[in-house]
């Protein structure tokens, strides 16, 4: 019958023809030998179609065809697809699957072609899903919904066997997951609600009992290699056949299990947590515990506090030892002390080279890390050892390492990367400002004697100090350096004034050092009644200077200036090298054969504790150039002195040392000084820009203005505050005792 010779199709018979050619598409899908659809009977089964959807009402069958279409899907799946499926269990009911959907969407692909004018028209007026859709949707009512658990449960023993090392077909689960995904239309609900909720579940449960395993037989190491290798072969099934919406989920999942129900138990195993890793430098295990435990909330928190709480331990245990070390060395063995006091700051630099590449390179420059090291240096950085704090001992360690024959010889580049060093130690100290008068006064005598290496050294430094704590921090120790410069031009002038001026040259080669008051430490200024060779010299240099400014007032420190004497002994002259003061004594002995104690005294206008350190230094020490009778190894009033013409020596020239001056005490007292100074100007500061304050409010600020510097003692401060009011720079409140006000 040609439906093409009728104008009036019937429903019955038409859907007799349209039905003839659904059957033949069945047969196909089943794998008969039924010929393909040719263009022909594609063309005839459109057509009938078509006819039947545009006859006038009532002839319209477009609704009734709609309905027949769908219920078509519907009766295959029930006679069909659905005994198929069951008879199959496990591997073999996916593999069915797979083929009975990749079926039916052929099936709804070439059905939806044939009644296309349904989907053109009738589908888009009754706002109905596409027919496409509509085919999808019956597999997904009719076989998804009744198999779905069962096909989840395979999939998941697959995964499982899969885990457990077994080969599986992946292919064929990715088909399967497929389906799950593709069944939403466009939402993932399916896939979500239907299998991955319970395969995490799943993937819990599994990881759970491998970590309890685990736990009892691994050490922390090999737990964390395991752990690693699992998150990648789960990043590998995602990527071979799970939708990638699971990744994040699925790695969370391991992780929670693996290593955030564990942390604590893991980080703490004995003798292979994470103080055993520290302790025994395992960097790829450090590396390793920071890539896991920072993909879990918090988890990086208690692995910054083990570090803090290591490093801080074996920074403590240096300190201890270097305290032991340098309490066991007598006191006169002071050479031995500061080499002890050299190690102990080469250890503490090592150590921080050692952490700093942890937290660089393990701990992939996170800043809780850095802060973790940075509070665990300041615990121990700020310790005294045998009475020394670590601001003086890194000033007497940059002194070693910049002065003239140092025992460590380095090259240029070791300087500049040890003074890099020293900087960055520098700011876990809470007293900057101790260590740079201790740093003041070494600089001062590096440069003075002519000491230090190298004058570029010095300013590396210095610029590197200025960068870190600003300009106030160096400016003096800058002052200092410019002075030696301009002091080197000042004494070829002076050299050049003798030269014209020789009438006031006074025979004895003489070189002085102009320096500026304001930047160089203070130092103790006495009438000494110097010789008359020396007064001379001085004579020529005042007049010298008066040419150049009359300005500038000069005042001449003896106890920081060096003579070369030549001392005539029976045996042969040798050359001295002395001190000021010990050259003015050692000249009374051209024009007396003996002297007292009480006339050195007299004569050079000393005191007494300078009288006996150059008198002892002169005739009780190791080169005795005075002869001292009664012969006792003290020097006192009792004493009387002879030039020792029998001395000699098998160098032709020796220096002679005075005995140590402790200036510990000196500086100390000085940096106090300044500190209520320092205090003094903030509370100033503060008060004139908030005019009226609380005592508690105020105390809080200065400790944060000053503490770039040193760290304020809060009783300090509260007298600062009482000198102020003093000085009538503060009142107090009449109503309230504890509020300030500022008085301009």
């Amino acid at each position: 019958m040609s439906v093409s010779d009728r104008w009036i199709i019937d429903l019955e018979e038409g859907w007799e023809f349209i039905r003839k050619g659904i059957t033949k598409l069945e047969l196909i899908l089943e794998g008969y030998p039924e010929p393909q659809f040719n263009s022909q009977e594609y063309i005839m089964l459109y057509t009938a179609i078509y006819d039947m959807c545009t006859q006038k009402p009532p002839h319209d069958y477009s609704e009734e065809l709609c309905e027949r279409y769908a219920d078509s899907f519907i009766d295959y799946i029930g006679t069909t697809v659905l005994p198929s499926l069951k008879e199959q269990h496990h591997e073999f009911m996916l593999k069915e699957f797979v083929r009975r959907w990749s079926n039916h969407k052929v099936m709804a692909r070439w059905l939806s072609r044939f009644f296309y004018y349904l989907d053109r028209y009738f589908v888009i007026r009754k706002s109905l899903p596409p027919l496409n859709e509509i085919g999808l949707i019956c597999f997904r009512d009719s076989v998804y919904d009744q198999l779905k658990e069962n096909l989840r449960d395979a999939v998941i023993v697959l995964i499982d066997q899969e885990r457990d090392g077994q080969q599986i077909d992946r292919a064929l689960l990715k088909n399967v997951l497929d389906i799950f995904v593709e069944i939403g239309l466009g939402s993932m609900d399916y896939y979500e609600n239907d299998f991955e909720e319970t395969m995490l579940k799943d993937t819990a449960a599994y990881y759970s009992r491998k970590a309890s395993y685990w736990l009892m037989t691994d050490s922390f190491p090999v737990y964390m290699l395991k752990t690693e290798e699992c998150l990648q072969r789960e990043k590998s099934r995602v990527f071979h056949y799970l939708h990638f919406s699971s990744e994040p989920k699925l790695l969370k999942k391991v992780q929670h299990v693996l290593i955030f129900s564990h942390a604590k138990e893991l980080l703490e195993k004995e003798s292979s947590g994470c103080h055993v890793l520290l302790r025994d430098g395992k960097v790829d295990d450090l590396s390793r515990m920071y890539r896991l435990f920072s993909r879990i909330p918090h988890g990086i928190d208690p692995v910054s506090q083990m570090f803090k709480q290591h490093v801080t331990s074996e920074g403590t245990t240096l300190v201890k030892q270097a305290e032991d070390a340098t309490s066991s060395k007598m006191a006169d063995k002071k050479d031995v002390v500061v080499l002890q006091e050299q190690v102990f700051v080469k250890k503490i630099i090592d150590l921080h080279d050692k952490y700093v590449a942890y937290v660089n390179d393990c701990f992939q420059n996170h800043t809780l890390f850095h802060k973790a090291l940075k509070e665990a240096f300041e615990v121990f950085c700020n310790k005294a050892i045998a009475g020394s704090s670590i601001a003086e001992l890194l000033a007497t360690f940059c002194d070693g390492v910049l002065k003239k024959g140092s025992c460590e010889k380095l090259n240029d580049e070791a300087i500049e990367e040890t003074l890099e060093k020293v900087v960055k130690l520098l700011t876990y100290i809470s007293d900057k400002d101790l260590f740079a008068e201790f740093y003041r006064k070494k600089l001062a005598r590096r440069l003075l004697f002519d000491k230090n290496a190298s004058i570029d050294h010095e300013r590396s430094i210095l610029s590197k100090l200025k960068q870190q704590y600003g300009g106030q921090f160096t400016s003096k120790m800058e002052g200092m350096v410019t002075d030696l410069t301009l002091a080197r031009e000042n004494q070829m002038n002076f050299e050049e004034y003798l030269k014209e001026n020789p009438q006031s040259n006074p025979g004895i080669g003489l070189t002085v050092t102009v320096l500026t008051t304001g930047f160089w430490p203070s130092y103790k200024s006495f009438d000494l009644n110097l010789p008359t060779e020396m007064v001379k010299c001085v004579e020529a240099f005042k007049k010298f200077f008066q040419t150049k400014t009359k300005r500038r007032k000069l005042t001449f420190i003896y106890s920081l200036g060096t003579c070369n004497v030549n001392g005539k002994f029976d045996q042969k002259t040798i050359e001295l090298i002395v001190t000021t003061y010990q050259a003015s004594v050692l000249l009374l002995f051209n024009t007396s054969d003996r002297l007292s104690y009480s006339e050195i005294l007299t004569m050079l206008n000393l005191t007494e504790d300078d009288a006996v350190r150059l008198l002892h230094s002169l005739s009780c020490g190791k080169y005795k150039i005075l002869v001292k009778e009664p012969s006792t190894k003290a020097v006192g009033p009792n004493n009387t002195f002879e030039f020792n013409s029998k001395f000699s020596d098998k160098m032709r020239r020796i220096r002679v040392p005075l005995p140590p001056v402790d200036e510990k005490k000196k500086v100390i007292e000085d940096v106090d000084k300044d500190r209520r100074y320092a205090i003094d100007a903030s509370i100033v500061r503060i008060m004139k820009s908030r005019k009226i304050l609380g005592h508690q409010q105020l105390v809080m600020e200065c400790v944060e203005q000053l503490g770039r510097m040193f760290k304020p003692d809060v009783k300090v401060i509260k007298r600062r505050i009482e000198d102020l009011i003093t000085r009538d720079y503060l009142e107090r409140d009449e109503e309230n005792q504890n509020m300030y006000r500022y008085l301009a």
